[in-house]
Order: structure tokens, then C-alpha cells, then sequence
């Protein structure tokens, strides 16, 4: 009676994000009752392993008492603290103090904000600033690339660069740019690593001459492209990209919203991948999904010349809720979890992952699998030489969900027939090989669907 209540409130009054409203209200809501480790558990009693890790954010896996127990203190202790006026919290400044330390080269100032997509805006708002500071106002278009994720904050969807984010919604803007993803599985240029770093870095050289060299103001990569279809580059495609950005004079912006925090292996990609770029965005597992938060953090250079510019006046940029204690607090607690051996446990998990998921691809339909540390998908084709996605008829991200979801697994079911997984990197190797024993039923199951096999005869 419960359930059937709270799906019918659903459907009158709750707003889900990235929906099709009449859709889910046709289809009704799936309510989460409880969750322990990487298990979760649904309002039926159903037992699930998350093998998405909520939203590619509960790295640290659910039901930690430690982090419960800081937010508590913290809450009974000082709710909130304005950032304003001078004012701050303990949580807050010292949160600052150990993200800066743990940070590529001098990405020495942290600004919090609610999550991922206002981190992104508030670069947008930095990058601006600086550039006026400069002298240089004319600096103010911004690219970014094709199949990439920045946020659904009016601007941020602009420079995302998936359609359902534009469709509707008037963006991008004229001063949004984007040049192809590395996309290996299917670039024009192949697989290989040097063509495909070749073949971006002409891309983005084209993409500045066409703009003129003057006037790009900064430059935003995922390290891993999430929403995208978990799209991985080479190895030194980053590298290469930032490099040369930096000849240019164009400000890097590294989105690691959905990579920071030991989702692909080390706290942070960009020390993976040996760059420092002029900003860092994150959020997601910086909480590990226990409370909102993200953050901004910005270089001694870029915030010298922003400082030095504002001279005695005040930087127009802040939120309510910034540096949030309890959030912070949460952080914190968050932290030490990750190095008192999560980190490593996610090192141990992710190698398993990814040798389970590439023991799937004997599997018919299964085309590629690509990931790093505990942030991977497969893909899904009808034809493995010819690389043709599954039939449109056969709804992939709803029907796959729906089925993995019976299995006893949540993913991420993308609309094109790719799978994607970030498991909590408190994983065991049992619910590794769980996952991807649930994975293989599901695309078994898959295969016998009528418009699937009608496609593949």
C-alpha cells in the first residue's frame, strides 16, 4: 500500500531529471528503500547490486557509519555558515586546505559549490573574469568536445555536446564550439592510439585558426567522456590536448566530475595522465553521493590574475550554500575512507571488472569493451565487423535496464547499446563477478529478443 501511495505522488507532483514526463508516468517510479556496500535495496525488498554506484557517485559505497556519524556532529554542532562576508566554517577551510593538497601541481584554490553542473558554470563565470583582468575581453569563445558531458546548468549544456541537453532548450550558444571525440571504438582514423591523438590535435588547431587564436578563451575535456558511452581516449591524448592549449595561451579545464576520486584508479585522472590543467572541476565522489558537493579548483596563476584584478573589489561569484559545513564534513570523513584502502580495494575490483567484461566479448553482441579502473562499459552491435549498433526498435537503454534490473543489477543503459558501469569501490571480488554474471544473462536475454534477432539475420 505504501509503494502503490508513493509511485501515484510520484507521478502527480515529482519532477524526475532527464525523463520523458508522460513516460514515467506511464511507466511509474522505482522506489529505493535502503542500501548497504554496493547493494541496494527496493521498496518490494528486491536486492540489487549498483553497479552504477547511484549516479557514477557513491565511490565510497553505502551505509558508511563513519560518514554518518560527521554529518550528524556537524549538523548538531553548526548547521550551516554563510562563506559571505568574510565568514567560514572549520569543515569547509579544511576540506580546502587537504583537496589542495592532494592536487596536480598548483591547483592550490578550491571553490565549492552544489554539484558537478554549477562547478562547470562557475568556470565558465572565472574564465571570463580572468580574461578581463588580462586585458584581453575579446578572449570569450570556449570549446569543447562532441559526445561530451558538462552539466545541464543553462550553460553547461551548452558545452555538453549531447543532444537531449540541446533539444528545446536554445543551446548551444554561437560562442560554443566543439570538435570531434577520440571515440576509438569508431573514429574515422582507427583504433590507433597516435592517429587518433593526431586527429584531435588537428581538430582543435582547425577549430582555433576557423575561431582565431585571439579569441578562445579556455578549453573543456573529460579525462573519460561518462555520459558520452564511457568513451576512453589513448593514453597522451590529454596530455597532447592540453600541451597544446597551453602554446596557445587558452586556458584548460579538466571535468573530472564523474573520473576524480578513485574512479578511474588514483584520487584524481589528471595525475594519471600527468597534465595540470588551469582548472579542475568535481563533485559526485567527493561526497561519495552522501550529501551535495562539488568544487573548483583553480591554479596560483589563474587566481593571481583574478585577485590581482579585483583589486579591493569584490569577486561577483558565490552561492548560498558554498562550503557547506555539514557537506564539508561529509568530505572530510569521505576522504580518509578513501585513503584507509578504498582507493586500493577500487585498484584490486577495477582489474577484476575489466577482465570480467572482457570475458563477455565472445558474446554475439558485444563489440567492445573499454574502461579504466572501476569506470567501464561494453557496446553493443548487431554485426561485430561492420560495428552496427542494436536496432532502434529494440530500445536498448530502456529494455536492457528493465532486464538487468530483474537480474539483480543496476546499470547505465544508454540509448546507442552501450552499458556502462561504476561500481562503489568498496566492491568484493563476489559482487564483481556477480555483476558480471548478471551482465551476461541480461545479454543472453538481449539476444533473443525478436527485434534483435530479426536484425541479426
Amino acid at each position: 500500500m505504501l509503494a502503490n501511495s508513493l509511485i501515484e505522488l510520484d507521478r502527480a507532483h515529482l519532477i524526475h531529471p532527464v525523463a520523458s514526463y508522460r513516460g514515467h508516468e506511464k511507466l511509474g517510479v522505482r522506489v529505493l528503500k535502503s542500501a548497504s556496500g554496493a547493494t541496494v535495496t527496493d521498496a518490494t525488498g528486491r536486492q540489487l547490486l549498483d553497479g552504477f554506484a547511484g549516479l557514477w557517485c557513491v565511490n565510497a559505497g553505502y551505509g558508511h557509519e563513519s560518514i554518518v556519524q560527521a554529518a550528524a556532529r556537524q549538523m548538531r554542532e553548526l548547521a550551516y555558515a554563510t562563506g559571505y562576508f568574510g565568514l567560514g566554517s572549520e569543515p569547509a577551510i579544511r576540506l580546502a586546505a587537504e583537496l589542495a593538497q592532494r592536487a596536480p601541481g598548483d591547483l592550490n584554490h578550491v571553490y565549492f559549490s552544489l554539484g558537478g553542473s554549477d562547478a562547470v558554470d562557475s568556470t565558465v563565470r572565472f574564465v571570463r573574469y580572468y580574461w578581463h583582468a588580462k586585458g584581453e575581453p575579446r578572449r570569450d569563445q570556449f570549446i569543447s568536445i562532441e559526445q561530451g558531458y558538462h552539466g545541464s546548468s543553462t550553460v553547461g549544456a551548452g558545452l555538453t555536446a549531447l543532444p537531449a541537453f540541446h533539444a528545446g532548450f536554445g543551446v548551444p550558444y554561437d560562442w560554443q564550439h566543439k570538435i570531434p571525440s577520440p571515440y576509438p571504438y569508431r573514429n574515422p582514423v582507427g583504433e590507433d592510439a597516435a592517429a587518433i591523438i593526431a586527429s584531435s590535435l588537428a581538430a582543435l588547431e582547425a577549430k582555433i585558426e576557423s575561431v582565431g587564436a585571439d579569441r578562445i578563451a579556455s578549453f573543456y575535456a573529460e579525462p573519460i567522456q561518462g555520459s558520452g558511452g564511457v568513451i576512453v581516449p589513448p593514453r597522451g591524448w590529454i596530455k597532447a590536448l592540453r600541451d597544446l592549449c597551453s602554446r596557445h595561451g587558452i586556458l584548460f579545464i579538466a571535468d573530472e566530475v564523474i573520473t576524480g576520486f578513485g574512479r578511474t584508479g588514483p584520487l584524481f585522472a589528471c595525475s594519471e595522465d600527468d597534465i595540470v590543467p588551469d582548472f579542475m572541476t568535481t563533485a559526485k565522489g567527493l561526497t561519495s553521493g552522501y550529501a551535495p558537493m562539488g568544487a573548483v579548483f583553480m591554479s596560483d596563476k589563474v587566481y593571481d590574475v583574478i585577485a590581482d584584478g579585483a583589486g579591493n573589489a569584490a569577486v561577483g561569484h558565490g552561492q548560498t550554500y558554498s562550503g557547506h559545513p555539514v557537506s564539508a564534513a561529509v568530505g572530510l570523513a569521505v576522504l580518509n575512507l578513501y585513503e584507509d584502502g578504498l582507493l586500493d580495494n577500487g585498484v584490486r575490483a577495477g582489474r577484476r571488472l575489466m577482465a570480467g567484461l572482457e570475458s563477455l566479448r565472445d558474446h554475439p553482441l558485444v563489440g567492445d569493451v573499454r574502461g579504466r579502473g572501476m569506470l567501464a562499459a561494453i557496446e553493443l552491435v548487431i554485426d561485430k565487423e561492420k560495428k552496427i549498433p542494436l536496432p532502434a526498435a529494440a530500445d536498448p537503454s530502456r529494455r536492457i535496464f528493465d532486464r538487468a534490473w530483474e537480474n539483480g543489477l543496476v546499470v547505465r543503459a544508454f540509448a546507442q547499446g552501450v552499458i556502462g558501469y561504476a561500481p562503489p569501490l568498496c566492491c568484493t571480488e563476489s559482487e564483481i563477478d556477480a555483476m558480471i554474471e548478471r551482465t551476461r544473462k541480461t545479454l543472453d536475454q538481449t539476444l533473443d529478443d525478436p527485434d534483435v534477432r530479426r536484425a541479426l539475420a
